[in-house]
């Protein structure tokens, strides 16, 4: 298990001017932007604007912190991401303005390559136990003891801002909340073994928007 501290992430500015990104992983660790199966990232959001387009991906979107963001589809769908830990799923293509309700905001992502690429998003506030499949651990407050059931693996407690990254565990996992208000995000991912993605041109780097 590999963990990733918060502070140690790069703040990436977006061209738009609208925030920063800061990449907690992305698989294959060493493919570029438009060659990710499935990426994390958590964005710091700081004006109304809009998505970038991002054709092939589906997107998991968490508001972490702040008043959040009506979501305006230009199909006319209006979608609100105000309550925190509620997990939003939409296409990548949609064009998209996100327009904040209140001061800036923060929120964890998740994409997903469709046709190579499945997962989940879910928030944990108590005891259990995470089949095998998990990927990434986010600890969003308070701290928690994880535990691999393979005793090789080891032990590690997480603190508020850190990530824990699955490297070669293939078993389930223990969490365990140390602190009452305790909360943690789970990324499960599942990969098709049998993908022959055929990547369209113009991705638009993670800079340029949410």
């Amino acid at each position: 298990m590999k963990l990733i501290k918060f502070e140690d992430l790069h703040a990436t500015p977006w061209k738009n001017g609208g925030g920063v990104t800061r990449e907690l992983y992305g698989y294959p660790a060493a493919a570029s932007f438009d060659a990710f199966l499935w990426r994390v990232s958590i964005a710091d959001v700081a004006q109304t604007g809009a998505f970038s387009s991002f054709p092939g991906v589906d997107r998991v979107i968490t508001l972490l912190e702040g008043e959040g963001m009506q979501l305006l589809a230009d199909n006319g769908k209006q979608t609100s991401l105000t309550m925190p830990l509620q997990p939003y799923c939409f296409r990548g293509e949609e064009q998209i303005t996100a327009r904040l309700e209140g001061g800036p905001c923060k929120d964890f992502n998740l994409m997903l390559r469709r046709g190579a690429a499945s997962g989940a998003v879910e928030i944990s506030r108590a005891d259990r136990v995470l089949p095998p499949g998990w990927e990434l651990l986010f600890c969003v407050q308070g701290r928690w003891d994880v535990r691999s059931e393979n005793p090789d693996s080891g032990q590690a407690t997480l603190a508020p801002g850190q990530t824990l990254v699955r490297e070669s565990e293939t078993g389930a996992l223990a969490l365990r909340a140390l602190n009452a208000d305790s909360v943690l995000i789970s990324v499960t991912i599942n990969l098709n073994a049998n993908h022959n993605i055929n990547l369209q041109p113009g991705y638009q780097h993670a800079a340029e928007s949410s």
